[in-house]
């Protein structure tokens, strides 16, 4: 007898790349979910970092770069990141929105679908509460996926609430 071996592809399972986006540190979380599960499988979570003396545009290439390998290790289907919100700093403001610029260029040039969420609707879906402090939203990362601690740094922690949002509000994906 022969053993005849199969590929098996689910179409209902999706892979989301979420991201907060920075110039100095870019939070990033994977998350796996299939069709009819009630919570998703953190796959990989992290932080791209830069240092501030390098210029502008090596940052740029540096997160780009790294997206680049995270998105052709895991292949996800879609793309949630954070809106730019005005920031206190406007020179803070411009260089988020840069490397918003490139994220969003990675999302096309890899056919993503992608989903833009504020703060406030990240907070909201998240916990309930679109005032929600970090420490709120940390606690209800770990308890949603069943953490043993909440994930650090703060803007991978971000990230994956980035992630649940997009789930939180995309329903139709579970």
């Amino acid at each position: 007898m022969t053993l005849t071996k199969y590929s098996v592809t689910w179409p209902d399972m999706r892979t989301i790349l979420a991201i907060d986006p920075g110039t100095a540190t870019t939070g990033y979380a994977v998350l796996k979910i299939g069709k009819g599960k009630k919570e998703p499988e953190l796959k990989e979570y992290g932080c791209i970092t830069t240092k501030p003396k390098i210029e502008l545009p090596k940052r740029l290439a540096i997160l780009a770069k790294d997206l680049r390998n995270i998105i052709r290790k895991f292949g996800p289907d879609e793309l949630a990141v954070e809106k730019l919100f005005f920031a206190k700093n406007v020179k803070t403001g411009i260089a988020v929105g840069q490397a918003r610029g490139v994220i969003l260029l990675l999302g096309a040039e890899n056919k993503l679908k992608v989903y833009e969420y504020s703060p406030a609707e990240i907070k909201q879906s998240v916990t309930g509460y679109g005032q929600a402090s970090k420490q709120q939203i940390q606690r209800v990362v770990k308890a949603t996926l069943g953490l043993e601690k909440i994930p650090r740094p703060d803007d991978a922690a971000d990230a994956i609430a980035i992630g649940l949002c997009h789930l939180q509000t995309n329903q139709k994906l579970r």
